[in-house]
């Protein structure tokens, strides 16, 4: 027997719910004491690098706490677990928080990803993605467990493991590819464009893949044939001031800064994006990203 080949489930329901519960506890702790420690162990990957450096930043800004907690909830979980040999292990969560409306253009739900990499370690939320309930699709599914995408999968219009080159690629001015033109892509490049061009204050743009470790790509096949994909990116947002003048830093990035601003100021971002991706042979608008996390993970002054 080879039980890293065999296919087993990333979780039982019950395991899956106290994840769940393990996490919420946590980052409402950590929320009202603005204290990443007491929601370290239970957020990894692109999301955990989020929380994590927002955390930071507020315990500066806002030493002794956060006076306007409110603490999440979230309910109405659906579980979407898959059968996959090995480690890491992981699972979605599609639930819906108290920070919605409920109806109408505000009504979205949360998707987590839990990733855990050995039976020793806690299951931790790697990925976040708010969604509206019709851009979340129907999972295939095979003897009740949601079907795992290979990161190198011939059946979709572009292979969960190249969305990060191709993505950064289409910010940096290269080709469109196979993303869909919007908000997260065309629009946003528009918008970069447009800022490096601005008088008395140039930005610059440089983007990564981030694909290693807690950060490695992760997919769910649909049942139109597509696919669900979390992926991450980093990018470095570089300010120049015109001689004379320094540019602005608010207080949440002058909490994680290093360095002195003289005339520039350099923003490690790091980005989340979920996306929906077509079966393979689609000619074009193969990749829709329906969501994108991302914050403000370091600065430097210069």
């Amino acid at each position: 027997m080879h039980g890293e080949r065999e296919l087993l489930p990333a979780a039982t329901k019950s395991e899956a719910e106290q994840a769940l519960k393990d996490f919420t506890e946590s980052y409402n702790k950590a929320d009202k004491a603005y204290d990443p420690a007491l929601d370290a162990g239970r957020v990894t990957g692109p999301l955990g690098a989020i929380n994590q450096a927002g955390l930071k930043s507020r315990s500066i800004t806002s030493p002794n706490g956060n006076p306007a907690h409110r603490p999440l909830e979230l309910t109405d979980a659906k579980f979407v677990l898959p059968k996959k040999a090995g480690w890491p292990r992981w699972f979605v969560v599609d639930t819906d928080s108290n920070r919605d409306t409920d109806q109408g253009s505000g009504d979205n739900r949360w998707l987590l990803v839990f990733v855990r990499n050995g039976s020793e370690q806690l299951w931790e939320a790697a990925y976040l993605a708010i969604l509206t309930p019709d851009e979340i699709p129907a999972f295939k599914t095979d003897g009740g467990y949601a079907v795992p995408v290979d990161a190198d999968s011939a059946e979709l219009a572009v292979a969960p493991k190249d969305l990060g080159q191709s993505y950064v690629s289409l910010l940096g001015g290269g080709e469109q590819g196979q993303f869909a033109a919007g908000p997260h892509t065309t629009e946003w490049r528009d918008e970069r464009q447009k800022a490096a061009k601005r008088v008395g204050l140039a930005t610059q743009y440089i983007d990564q893949v981030a694909d290693a470790g807690d950060f490695a790509p992760l997919g769910l096949a649909t049942e139109d044939g597509g696919a669900l994909v979390f992926f991450a990116t980093r990018y470095f947002e570089r300010q120049t001031a015109a001689q004379g003048y320094r540019p602005k830093v608010t207080p949440d990035v002058k909490a994680l800064l290093t360095g002195e601003v003289k005339n520039t100021v350099t923003k490690e971002w790091v980005s989340s994006q979920a996306v929906l991706v077509k079966p393979t042979g689609t000619e074009q608008d193969g990749v829709t990203v329906a969501g994108r996390l991302q914050g403000v993970t370091g600065a430097k002054g210069s």
